[in-house]
């Protein structure tokens, strides 16, 4: 049975059986409910508790929003034919790219619901980091967005790692759909000591795994739209195409998963999630589609514009920030850009805008019955040379004096290397991007002028190398 964890959230139902909807019922949340069953499926466990401390319990609730005098009267669902609107799990729907997500569905009138564990919250507690953005609780997000929209998102808060909650979720939401965002997302972070990388590979190849059987035994029609990563492919001598690769070899010729050359334990992780739902298509006949991501940059879309509380994250430490975000703060606070090496590491590159609206045309065009599906979702390919270029020319018309500086590279990868990658089925869907633009660029940079003064300098430099990884738990207090 799953319980309640609550510090008074707003409208608070608590789950009670895996059965039916039927079972969910209003809940006294003036009441705290611990489940007497402790964190023993979870990868939590031994990373995040290593210190003597009162042994934490596993904990789950469902919140909808808080009804305020601001309230917006409810929408009438447009997104779909039907009169039931789409059901969309958004699970890491408190995260980077799956708030901005899960905001932009609830918007195009999906019924969302959020499966998370905030453990990303614990992460920046866990290393000394901090969100450039000051970033609201995910019970004042979702009872804002109430207020502005009128409309409900649903949060269970619980790790898809214990599957008796993750079973409970399903049960509960019946989702159409399931996008899959809940894994540790981090190269650098898997690279810190061995805790962070057996944690990195249980908490996603795990989890993921809940998740596809979650699928076949209770929702075996739902549309998985996984968030994989370009990094699966690595940077070989020949164009990537989109998952798949016709080959002749001694006179004979077939198609097949495109060759994986992961360059860290997290994109490991990501190529076990790849084989495992490509595995459960041909076994089970699953749909799946698998969004090979590039790197994402910005932190504003129209849903997170809408109020303070609704704001984004950005990071911009050297464990999880990405590098266009990453350059801009370094610029908006006086530090030299940090290349990289060569700098001539090439990787395609897309605005949040248009990872909410790849997920979208993902969702409203599903795969088929057995099929699994890969799109390469990026826009535009750039080196981190050319970043850094772009950045400069963007900062000087601001008045940024911007510089550059050479640092010892501490990944293993290619410096220089042939890049071209195809990412045409997205765009065949209707995929209208935001490209890398001059007022994109500014926009990026007076939002961290904005908040440098939130900047602790002494995250900006990399302090996680690939080749020193060891098995003793690494100490990431500055």
């Amino acid at each position: 049975m799953a319980h309640l964890l609550t510090a008074s959230p707003p409208s608070v139902i608590s789950l009670t059986s895996s059965k039916s909807k039927n079972s969910v019922k209003p809940f006294d949340f003036n009441q705290t409910v611990f489940n007497p069953q402790p964190l023993s499926n979870s990868p939590l466990k031994g990373l995040l508790f290593q210190e003597k401390s009162p042994r934490r319990r596993s904990c789950v609730f469902l919140a909808s929003a808080l009804p305020t005098t601001q309230q917006a009267p409810p929408e009438t669902s447009s997104n779909n034919s039907s009169s039931k609107p789409k059901r969309v799990m958004v699970i890491g729907g408190d995260g980077y790219c799956g708030w901005a997500t899960a905001l932009h569905l609830s918007k195009k009138n999906y019924e969302v619901a959020i499966v998370d564990n905030l453990v990303r919250r614990l992460f920046d507690h866990q290393l000394g980091l901090e969100s450039l953005t000051p970033i609201a609780s995910i019970h004042d997000r979702i009872s804002r967005w109430k207020a502005l929209t009128g409309k409900t998102i649903e949060l269970y808060i619980g790790d898809i790692c214990d599957f008796e909650f993750l079973a409970d979720s399903f049960n509960s939401f019946e989702p159409d759909s399931v996008v899959h965002f809940g894994e540790q997302r981090s190269a650098p972070y898997s690279m810190i000591d061995r805790s962070r990388a057996v944690f990195t590979q249980h908490n996603n190849v795990i989890g993921t795994l809940n998740v596809l059987f979650a699928i076949k035994e209770f929702r075996e029609d739902c549309h998985l739209v996984k968030l994989g990563t370009m990094g699966e492919y690595g940077t070989p001598n020949i164009d990537i195409e989109e998952g798949y690769i016709t080959i002749t070899h001694n006179g004979r010729t077939d198609t097949l998963p495109y060759p994986k050359q992961a360059s860290s334990f997290y994109h490991l992780s990501k190529v076990h999630d790849s084989h495992n739902i490509a595995f459960t298509c041909k076994a089970w006949g699953m749909r799946a589609t698998d969004l090979n991501q590039g790197v994402v940059y910005g932190v504003k879309t129209d849903e997170t514009e809408m109020h303070e509380e609704l704001r984004n994250r950005l990071d911009y430490d050297a464990v999880f920030g990405t590098a266009l975000n990453r350059f801009c703060v370094q610029a908006a606070v006086g530090h030299p850009l940090t290349v990289y090496g060569k700098g001539g590491q090439t990787r395609g590159y897309l605005d949040i805008r248009d990872t909410v609206q790849c997920v979208e045309l993902a969702i409203a065009n599903p795969a088929k019955a057995g099929e699994f599906r890969v799109f390469n979702q990026f826009t535009e390919q750039f080196s981190v040379n050319e970043l850094a270029s772009l950045v400069t020319k963007a900062g000087s018309k601001l008045g940024l004096d911007v510089t550059k500086m050479t640092v010892p590279n501490p990944r293993v990868e290619a410096e220089e290397h042939y890049y071209n990658a195809k990412h045409t089925k997205l765009m065949e869907l209707g995929l209208e991007p935001h490209y890398m633009s001059e007022s994109l660029l500014d926009s990026l940079l007076n939002f961290a002028v904005q908040f440098r003064d939130r900047v602790d300098k002494k995250q900006i430099m990399p302090s996680v190398s690939w080749k020193k990884i060891g098995v003793k738990t690494k100490s990431m207090t500055p």
